[in-house]
């Protein structure tokens, strides 16, 4: 069974005071109570998630993003643990002779690599000249070993990827700086 007892403290009172103004402060004959019964809260909001941002405010770049232009050799872009946001945006470019090419992004262990992006297309008409512009936004997980990595074979492509890490391998929140 709980029981009950009052609470008499001033600096509780000068605290809800503080904290909630539009309530006037204590009236008088009005005293805290308390019992020692055990309540269960449960905080739905996203300060309890270890963050006071919102996710999408939290996954925002800041200062910190890194860029890397990919080049026609596998890039290392990231090999850090972690949580990153990534953004992949550039231009893809046909001149005017027949060709192909090959965008991709991937994670690398060391011995192989996960490909979980990759643009490509074949193109025949020798006189035909074509420009896109592509954007695309991923978030990748990095374990011990692991990096991201990138490549485009085409020299007339112009990929860049920023990154931003967003959490460490534990899973703890980074905010933006």
């Amino acid at each position: 069974m709980a029981q009950e007892f009052t609470i008499k403290s001033e600096a509780i009172e000068t605290k809800i005071n503080q904290l909630l103004p539009t309530q006037g402060g204590f009236q008088p004959g009005i005293d805290f109570s308390a019992s020692t019964m055990v309540v269960p809260i449960v905080d739905l909001t996203e300060s309890a998630e270890g963050s006071s941002l919102r996710q999408d405010l939290q996954t925002a770049f800041g200062f910190e993003v890194s860029q890397t232009t990919l080049g026609t050799s596998k890039t290392t872009i990231v090999n850090t643990t972690g949580y990153y946001k990534v953004s992949l945006s550039g231009i893809v470019f046909v001149s005017s002779s027949a060709g192909t090419f090959n965008i991709t992004l991937g994670i690398d262990d060391g011995l192989s690599t996960k490909n979980f992006f990759k643009l490509s297309d074949t193109f025949t008409v020798p006189t035909a000249e074509f420009r896109n512009a592509i954007r695309e936004d991923f978030v990748v997980f990095l374990s011990a070993g692991n990096s991201l990595v990138g490549e485009s074979d085409n020299t007339a492509n112009i990929m860049n990827v920023h990154t931003r890490q967003i959490a460490d391998i534990s899973g703890n929140l980074v905010n933006p700086l």
